[in-house]
């Protein structure tokens, strides 16, 4: 009994010079590595525009974001049944269990094994009975968390569920701007062709009008042939408008898991998306995106591995214990049968391992140092990115909404001068140019006006929407 009072006594000796020693310490943030990140360029707070706070937009739920209904229905289909979630969420499941094994790993193992034999000695014609000798035991072992092995491999699990959260949302995310954007494109390609066309029916008639001229009034040839090379410059990149959008339906159809297919979709103009969204983003708003998150949640791991490198320098304490009902003690046998118990307590210092456990700490101090040099750069780039977003989006904005009134411009610039050439006061190069500028600048909108969707659906992205 004394003994045993002793090694207990031992066991809460090394159970504080452990916690003492910062064995069993839990991870906490390096305020520096945000602090770093906050004085970064791109992280700046700037003045705000008047409107809409970008900070909250990404906790946004996606269904308020994108509020087409056929876009709905599309994000919905390919949440379902994309592969790359539904490998994300067996990733958790698999994180999930592990969770649950480094958690029992604090209680003891049980074992049991029951056993029996039956024997008999034959010598000549002295037969005697038979011996029957069973053993039913059971025995345990339960190894002491002394230093915090256990503890941080438990600790550690739970950040690596943590991280497969976090890749789950970043997938989800993916998928869901990624078909927004897709959805986006078709319908500015559907824009684009709708103006090529009319432009086509426009250079049409330019044609048919400088060929009845040089049949009535002997035109030049060269403004004949200038007007055909302006028409078959419009067909042509009606094909290859047409091209396009094949293109991209068959790339929407990929992220919903459908076959190739033609897409049901609204008109660009038709569509909402929040606008007005302040300049500024504060650095602990990125923090929380997915990815950043993850990152930390990897470094948050590899503090776990140190601290189970250092445990291994330490002494593993085992407790075992062994409890029996049998009828065989050792050449003895006899009815009914006995409990025997018995109990073992061992301590194991490692001593020489060739090295092994003082190299894997100083790979594991490594790996924190990176992974805290990895986070710290997520940071950055995740700044980036929103900040790229909000300059794409006021840029395209600001842009669209002067290319709207130099669409206005050249649409009177085209009837004008296309009166001029009828009365004489105008050539056919006038009018081809003005022809041409027309169609440039009705494209040149329609694609700022789809960089501004882009741009809200990738800064949405970027702040980490799209929760469950």
């Amino acid at each position: 009994m004394t003994s045993v009072v002793c090694f207990l006594l031992l066991i809460v000796s090394l159970m504080s010079c452990s916690h003492g020693k910062g064995l069993w310490a839990k991870y906490e943030r390096p305020e520096q590595v945000l602090n770093s990140a906050a004085t970064s360029e791109t992280l700046r707070d700037a003045a705000a525009i008047e409107g809409t706070d970008s900070t909250g937009f990404g906790d946004v739920k996606w269904q308020e974001v994108f509020t087409d209904p056929q876009l709905r229905d599309l994000i919905q289909q390919g949440l379902e049944q994309n592969v790359d979630i539904f490998s994300a969420s067996a990733n958790i499941q698999k994180m999930e269990e592990a969770l649950k094994c480094a958690r029992l790993a604090f209680l003891p193992q049980v074992v049991f094994s029951p056993s029996g034999t039956l024997s008999k000695i034959v010598s000549g014609d002295n037969r005697g009975d038979w011996n029957k000798a069973y053993a039913l035991p059971i025995s345990a072992s339960w190894t002491v968390d002394v230093f915090g092995s256990i503890l941080a491999t438990k600790r550690g699990a739970e950040v690596n569920l943590e991280m497969m959260k976090d890749y789950k949302h970043v997938t989800r995310s993916k998928v869901i701007c990624g078909i927004a954007n897709c959805y986006y494109t078709l319908m500015m390609l559907d824009r684009q062709l709708e103006i090529l066309n009319n432009m086509e029916s426009l250079t049409a008639e330019t044609y048919r009008m400088m060929k009845l001229q040089k049949e009535l009034s002997g035109a030049k040839e060269t403004s004949v042939a200038s007007a055909q090379a302006a028409h078959l410059s419009v067909q042509a990149q009606i094909v290859d408008m047409k091209r396009q959008i094949r293109e991209v339906e068959n790339t929407l159809s990929n992220l919903i898991g459908m076959q190739a297919q033609s897409i049901s979709r609204g008109k660009l103009a038709d569509q909402s998306l929040p606008e007005n969204f302040s300049t500024g983003i504060a650095v602990n708003v990125l923090s929380a995106r997915p990815d950043v998150h993850a990152a930390e949640m990897s470094l948050a791991s590899c503090f776990y591995d140190v601290k189970k490198a250092q445990a291994a320098l330490y002494p593993t304490i085992t407790i075992s214990g062994t409890g029996s009902y049998t009828n065989s003690l050792g050449a003895a046998i006899s009815n009914p049968g006995r409990f025997l118990v018995n109990f073992v307590a061992g301590l194991t210092q490692p001593i020489f391992m060739n090295g092994r456990l003082t190299a894997q700490l100083k790979v594991a101090k490594i790996d924190y140092e990176v992974a805290e040099k990895e986070w710290r750069q997520t940071i950055l780039e995740a700044g980036a990115e929103v900040s790229n977003c909000l300059v794409e989006y006021n840029c395209s904005k600001e842009k669209s909404d002067l290319e709207k009134q130099q669409v206005e411009a050249l649409t009177k610039s085209v009837d004008y001068t296309m009166m001029l050439y009828k009365m004489g006061s105008s050539t056919y190069l006038e009018v081809i140019a003005a022809q041409r500028a027309l169609l440039n600048a009705e494209i040149s909108q329609v694609t700022d006006d789809f960089n501004k969707m882009q741009a809200v659906v990738n800064l949405y992205s970027a702040l980490g929407g799209g929760k469950e």
